[in-house]
């Protein structure tokens, strides 16, 4: 291969800019031109493809989202779409991609290979940590930081008041977030969309013959089953009325701000080893690294296969709050 583009898709998170920068910089150590494809499968589409080089990702590594942009495709998902954006890379002569995103950039990466031949690797850029082939996804590490940031925080209010808090973080279809924040963030409960009928958690809490806490924090998950925060406070309130229970719902924020060191060398290693894979040969796989290890999950089995939440952690959760 002699020319590549990298783009980013999906929701950003932190860390894109630094797997950017590898894939950039480690494109040009081996000679290959290298492009930037803005705001994701709709600059495919509309041509949004810009040569890159050194200095085109100079001083990006320290921040959060994506300078390439990103967004979500509708165009691309038709056939017409696809074949547009296909024209649109072979106009400029790219041979190979690099799809930095979750679930739904695979697929799209996945079905663009299958119809117009295009090989791709992919870099799980999500602060959900629900994607398969690799242990920790670009982000999250980030992100659960900053949620952690955020919750000390309200600690403090809800000693000074006495008082229950309800956080909901992140995590639409997966808890590891709200898990890992309510470990670290030393909270009584955790309320995940892996696990169904939690609501012992709450008869635990709030009985008066168990209750012994002055104050709460329990973690919600956005899509947990109970219907999120909020929906969560109003059934406590109406099981147990003494109970002034507030709710912070974290948002956005987990997504934004500089990437940790951690993530900016996962992101690092990720985009360099998926480059190099390319350049090898290797296509429609997503790069990953599990147990410390560079490891390489073809799209089928990243995109299907289920990441489950640490049962363990679920028990010793459980066990630090007697």
């Amino acid at each position: 291969m002699k020319k590549i583009a990298v783009f980013t898709s999906g929701g950003d998170s932190p860390g894109m800019n630094a797997c950017i920068r590898a894939v950039v910089r480690t494109a040009i150590y081996h000679q290959v031109e290298v492009y930037g494809i803005k705001f994701g499968y709709q600059g495919m589409v509309d041509g949004d493809i810009h040569l890159l080089n050194s200095q085109s990702v100079a001083n990006i590594i320290q921040r959060g989202g994506t300078i390439l942009k990103t967004s979500r495709s509708k165009e691309f998902m038709t056939p017409e779409g696809r074949k547009k954006a296909a024209k649109n890379l072979k106009k400029h002569g790219i041979e190979g991609l690099i799809c930095i995103g979750g679930n739904g950039s695979y697929t799209g990466a996945l079905k663009f290979f299958e119809e117009h031949g295009i090989p791709s690797i992919g870099a799980p850029g999500t602060i959900d940590n629900d994607l398969y082939g690799t242990d920790y996804t670009i982000g999250f590490d980030t992100a659960v930081n900053t949620a952690l940031d955020a919750i000390d925080r309200v600690r403090d209010t809800a000693d000074s008041h006495n008082r229950t808090f309800f956080i909901e973080v992140m995590g639409r279809d997966a808890g590891f977030i709200a898990l890992q924040v309510a470990l670290g963030g030393g909270a009584e409960a955790v309320f995940v969309p892996e696990v169904s009928n939690q609501k012992d958690w709450i008869e635990k809490l709030f009985s008066k013959k168990q209750r012994k806490k002055s104050f709460s924090i329990i973690i919600v998950a956005e899509g947990d089953e109970e219907g999120g925060a909020l929906v969560l406070v109003q059934k406590v309130k109406e099981k147990y009325p003494e109970i002034d229970p507030r709710v912070t719902i974290l948002g956005h924020i987990q997504r934004g701000g500089a990437p940790s060191s951690y993530d900016r060398v996962h992101a690092t290693r990720i985009g360099s080893a998926a480059v190099e894979a390319l350049l090898q040969g290797v296509s429609n796989m997503a790069c990953g690294i599990v147990d410390g290890k560079i490891t390489f999950t073809p799209f089928q089995e990243a995109i299907h296969k289920r990441k489950d939440i640490s049962q363990e952690l679920l028990r010793l959760l459980e066990i630090v709050n007697v």
